[in-house]
């Protein structure tokens, strides 16, 4: 061992049955340590860091506890399991976090087996925890499932839908609600305002005391039993139960989530209950023991790399603005002359722009907690009343409204603006976070109008154009990161709905460009060019209506005609090809044509730019593909046409 280490106890566990052998005592030390080598490596590889901070305590307990990992045990979202993820078996990669080829910065099942289920979307433990436990019952196991949800998570439904069913189905399911008072926002509905009644009320605190007092004067016997204190606390409470109970689960807490001392005993007197569902109420603070942290209004929720001793985060200045801002910025001056314009976000404000908006519109924004569905209906009550609502939501997250943008929008041409931020390929997040689908999803849909903005100068005209459109919803997706640099427009001109603009004209090949991949056709061009390739770009702005004329032009003037989209298989390159297929053009192989899209696998998380690379899309990929479809080899230095 090292003499000079900082964690002389962390550096002897390996696994949790290294820390199960450990004395109860030492359980302290183990969770100090823990949170330094947290503290260390965030600071190195930047991420999730404040919610991490605040389960140091309870990720320790759990894991000395429990027989982990045939006890199952599966954290809500994920992002706050890096703690767990030194302490099962990760700690020599954990600086590796979120980098290619390095660790996920969310519980993966193919990374451990001490992660039963992956999640970096809010709210499925419980649901997942339940077909867990009752597969144990089938099978006739007897391990422990426990599943650890935020109170940002308890804002979504389907929270509750699975805690109906685990109520109904008295299933042994261990939930432990790790209650914190924030989401990524400050804490939004009634959900956190009774939880922190439910914790904070005199009343309840008094009758609590009381119970523990009468338990102190009982015979060890009685004292030792499982449920003691909650039994006489509840038998002194005037209704007797909670919201928790009502739905079939048997309530214990609220308990200090930083005080071992409660938690381990609880703990283990849950573990060996014999009946279930179990709710253990677990208050705890973001960003614990940092002082940084615990200062912020966001408790460092995530993080760039940082400097460990002042909390000061490195982050480089962007010589472009944000998308997320700039749409933010141009929905205010639109705003501004429109006061039907509504802006709604699902718990995202700041990471969609809608806290800009809010800035201005306090009163026309609407944060409605980690609840998609819920978003995309009331948007669309919204705008029967003749409001203009602007639904801001990730794509990766608007898949989670998918039956209410076809059933509650689309069927009744509802104009609801979606927002589409992190469109394409989003890097460190991953797979469960890259918005590859929604050109597929949305462009099957009748009634929708599909943009994407091929720069920031483009986006501030397309918020304009979803204003203007009133007769049908509207989708405008636009990625992660900064844009281009470019000059910006102080207004926003609507655009002609389904028309796209030529960029660059030539005769020889043409690249039609829908969304920020027009950069990279921009930079294929001038390599094609030397290679004697006269190229056209074009920017197609709609995949929906397409710009007909244009695709017919593009393809009847050239010799090759490929398609760039930072979407998957099914998306603008197929309604293109649909397009083209249904005139006939495709008949006479006087054009050949291609579609170039993600690769039809679940990308891991590296740089955006490492990322596109494996993908194909970019400069580098679109020369390849256009040598490809002249038959020729990508490294001849001169090619003669056929």
């Amino acid at each position: 061992m090292n003499a000079y280490s900082k964690t002389p106890l962390l550096d002897t566990i390996r696994t949790p049955d290294d820390l199960r052998k450990l004395k109860v005592e030492q359980v302290r030390q183990v969770a100090d340590e823990l949170r330094q080598e947290t503290i260390d490596a965030v600071s190195v590889t930047g991420g999730h860091f404040g919610a991490g901070l605040g389960v140091v305590e309870l990720t320790t307990a759990i894991h000395y506890v429990f027989d982990t990992p045939r006890d199952r045990l599966i954290w809500d979202v994920g992002h706050q399991a890096y703690p767990h993820k030194i302490l099962t078996g990760r700690r020599d990669r954990i600086r590796t976090l979120r980098t290619g080829g390095g660790l996920s910065g969310f519980t993966k099942r193919s990374e451990s087996d001490y992660d039963p289920f992956g999640a970096a979307h809010s709210s499925t433990s419980i649901s997942a925890g339940l077909g867990m436990a009752v597969a144990r019952d089938l099978a006739g196991g007897k391990n422990n499932v426990i599943a650890v949800i935020g109170d940002g998570a308890m804002s979504a439904g389907m929270a509750y839908e699975a805690m109906n069913n685990a109520g109904a189905m008295n299933s042994r399911l261990i939930v432990i609600l790790n209650d914190n008072d924030m989401s990524i926002a400050p804490p939004v509905g009634a959900m956190s305002a009774y939880l922190s009644r439910l914790y904070s009320g005199k009343t309840y605190r008094t009758l609590r005391d009381a119970a523990k007092q009468i338990n102190k004067r009982l015979p060890k016997i009685l004292a030792n039993r499982a449920n003691r204190v909650e039994e006489y606390s509840r038998g002194f409470m005037m209704d007797g139960g909670t919201l928790f109970e009502e739905l079939g689960f048997y309530y214990v807490g609220p308990i200090d989530g930083h005080n071992l001392d409660h938690l381990l005993p609880v703990l283990k007197n849950v573990r060996d209950m014999e009946t279930g569902p179990i709710l253990v109420h677990v208050v705890t603070q973001k960003g614990k023991g940092y002082g940084p942290a615990e200062a912020s209004a966001d408790k460092y929720h995530a993080v760039v790399k940082f400097d460990v001793a002042t909390g000061t985060q490195a982050k480089s200045k962007p010589n472009a603005p944000a998308y997320q801002n700039v749409f933010g910025q141009s929905l205010v001056k639109e705003a501004e002359k429109d006061d039907k314009i509504v802006a709604i976000t699902a718990a995202m404000p700041s990471g969609t722009g809608v806290d800009i908006f809010n800035k201005a519109f306090p009163d026309r924004t609407f944060d409605v907690g980690i609840a998609e569905q819920h978003a995309v209906t009331f948007a669309a009550g919204l705008a029967t009343e003749g409001y203009k609502p602007f639904c801001a939501i990730y794509s990766t997250f608007l898949q989670r409204g998918y039956d209410q943008i076809v059933h509650d929008v689309a069927i009744q041409n509802l104009p609801v603006r979606f927002a589409i931020d992190r469109a394409g390929l989003v890097g460190a997040d991953g797979a469960t976070h890259a918005g590859s689908f929604d050109n597929a999803y949305l462009g099957c849909l009748p009634n929708m109008v599909i943009m994407a903005a091929a720069d920031e100068s483009d986006l501030v005209h397309m918020v304009a154009t979803q204003v203007a459109i009133n007769d049908r919803p509207s989708a405008l997706r636009y990625p992660r990161g900064e844009g281009r640099g470019i000059e910006m427009p102080d207004v926003g001109i609507p655009l002609e709905i389904g028309k796209g603009r030529m960029i660059r004209q030539g005769n020889k090949i043409a690249l039609l460009s829908f969304g920020t991949r027009l950069a990279e056709c921009e930079k294929a061009a001038d390599e094609l060019a030397a290679h004697g390739l006269s190229t056209s770009i074009a920017d197609a702005r709609f995949m929906k209506p397409l710009d007909t004329e244009l695709v017919l032009k593009l393809a009847r003037d050239h010799d090759v005609l490929i398609t760039i989209e930072e979407g998957s298989v099914g998306g603008f390159g197929s309604h293109v090809a649909q397009f083209l297929t249904d005139q006939g053009v495709l008949d006479t192989g006087l054009v050949r044509f291609r579609t170039m899209v993600l690769p039809d696998v679940f990308q891991d998380h590296d740089t955006p730019a490492a990322m596109y690379g494996r993908a194909g899309l970019d400069a580098k990929g679109i020369v390849a593909k256009v040598f490809e479809a002249l038959g020729k080899d990508v490294k001849t230095e001169t090619v003669k046409l056929a």
